[in-house]
C-alpha cells in the first residue's frame, strides 16, 4: 500500500471553557478518537450538523490546530515532533486552505496581486520576476481577468473573491487542499461555478481535497469517500457510491434523508431532542439520546468499529440493514417517538 498523504491516529482535541469551578474547568470535546487516512489525489467529504467537529478536523489536517493527544502524520512524518521550522516547511508549502467566507479571509487593504504573491514572498519562491509570473498564472488558472490584479477585495463580487481565495491556496502548488464550507457564503447561482472550478483544478493538478460542507448532496458529488461526524466523533466512513442507500449508521441515514434530491421526494427520518452538549457528552454512544434504535447497551458501551466492505466502517450497536429504505426507517422512527418509553 502507498504511504498515505496524511494520517490521523486516535486524535483528540479538547478546549477548556470558562464554566465549571476555578480548580476544575469544563472541557469541550471538539474531536474525539479520530482515525483517518487520506491518499494522494483522493477527495474526502466531511458532513455533519453544526458543532460536530468538522472545522476542528480541518484545522488539525492543515496543521493549524495541535491535537491534545494523538498523532498527525504527513507522508509518514509526525508533524508535532518536528521543529517549528520543519513543520512550517512541510505543511506551509504543501497544503492550502480555502475558508468559508472570502470577504473575511482576504485582507481588504491589499490588491489581488499582493494577496496572491504573499505566500510566494513568505516562502521565498523564485525571483521577484518569477513571482509576478506565478501571480498571472494563478489568475488565469481560476478564471480571473488580468484587469482585477490591482483591485481590492471590496471591489470584487463574492464569486470573484472566492476565486482569489482558491488561487491563493494553490500558490505554492500544494499536494493537499482543505476546503472548509467554500460555497456557503455565496449566492446559489455562483456555487455551481466554484464547485466546477474545484473539480476541474483537482483533476488537472492531481490534488488531494478535503471538502467540508453542510450541502450533503454536493459532498456526494465531489467526493471519493464521505465521513459522517457527530459530536466530535467520526461515526461512519464510506465510499461516496454507498451513500446513502448502503450507509449503516442511523445518523448518516437520517442526515441524508433530510436533503432534497432531483429524483426522490424528501422523506426525513425524525430525530427526537436537541444535539447534546460537547462539554458533557452522553455515556456510551453519543447518538443514543436521539436514536430510535437506542437501548441500555448503547448507554453503557461505546460501539466498536465495524466494517461493511472495503473502505466502509461505522460505529453502531444496532446498524441499519443495508439497502433498507429511508421510508421504512422514517416509519420506524416515527412509531418509536409515539410509543412512550424511558430513554436510556
Amino acid at each position: 500500500m502507498p504511504t498515505p498523504l496524511i494520517e490521523l491516529t486516535d486524535v483528540h482535541v479538547t478546549h477548556k471553557t470558562r464554566s465549571g469551578t476555578p480548580l476544575s474547568r469544563d472541557r469541550v470535546h471538539a474531536l474525539t478518537a479520530a482515525d483517518l487516512t487520506l491518499a494522494p489525489a483522493e477527495t474526502l467529504g466531511v458532513v455533519g450538523e453544526s458543532g460536530c467537529g468538522k472545522s476542528t478536523l480541518a484545522k488539525v489536517l492543515v496543521g493549524v490546530q495541535r491535537p491534545t493527544t494523538g498523532t498527525v502524520s504527513f507522508e509518514g512524518n509526525d508533524l508535532w515532533t518536528m521543529s517549528p521550522a520543519a513543520r512550517r516547511a512541510e505543511i506551509g508549502t504543501r497544503t492550502g486552505m480555502i475558508f468559508q467566507d472570502p470577504s473575511t479571509a482576504l485582507n481588504r487593504r491589499l490588491p489581488v496581486r499582493q494577496i496572491l504573491r504573499d505566500p510566494l514572498d513568505v516562502h521565498r519562491r523564485g525571483t521577484p520576476r518569477d513571482r509576478d509570473a506565478r501571480v498571472r498564472e494563478l489568475m488565469s488558472l481560476v478564471g480571473l481577468p488580468k484587469a482585477l490584479a490591482d483591485g481590492l477585495p471590496g471591489q470584487l463580487s463574492g464569486g470573484q473573491r472566492q476565486r482569489v481565495a482558491i488561487a491563493r491556496a494553490l500558490a505554492l502548488e500544494p499536494d493537499l487542499v482543505i476546503a472548509d464550507e467554500p460555497t456557503s457564503a455565496l449566492d446559489v447561482s455562483v456555487r455551481a461555478q466554484i464547485l466546477n472550478l474545484l473539480l476541474d483544478l483537482k483533476e488537472r493538478l492531481g490534488l488531494a481535497l478535503v471538502f467540508v460542507s453542510h450541502d450533503i448532496q454536493t459532498v456526494r458529488r465531489m467526493s471519493d469517500r464521505v465521513i459522517t461526524m457527530y459530536l466530535g466523533r467520526i461515526v461512519e466512513e464510506a465510499p461516496a457510491a454507498a451513500i446513502p442507500d448502503r450507509a449503516r449508521h442511523p445518523y448518516t441515514r437520517a442526515l441524508f434523508s433530510a436533503t432534497p434530491g432531483l429524483l426522490d421526494p424528501i422523506d426525513p427520518i425524525p430525530l427526537s431532542g436537541p444535539v447534546p452538549s460537547a462539554t458533557r457528552p452522553p455515556s456510551g454512544c453519543p447518538f443514543r439520546t436521539r436514536c430510535w434504535k437506542a437501548d441500555e447497551m448503547c448507554a453503557e458501551v461505546m460501539p466498536g468499529v465495524e466494517t461493511a466492505g472495503a473502505g466502509h466502517r461505522f460505529r453502531c450497536h444496532h446498524p441499519v440493514d443495508e439497502g433498507q429504505s429511508s421510508h421504512d426507517l422514517a416509519t420506524q422512527a416515527a412509531a418509536t417517538a409515539r410509543t412512550p418509553r424511558e430513554r436510556p
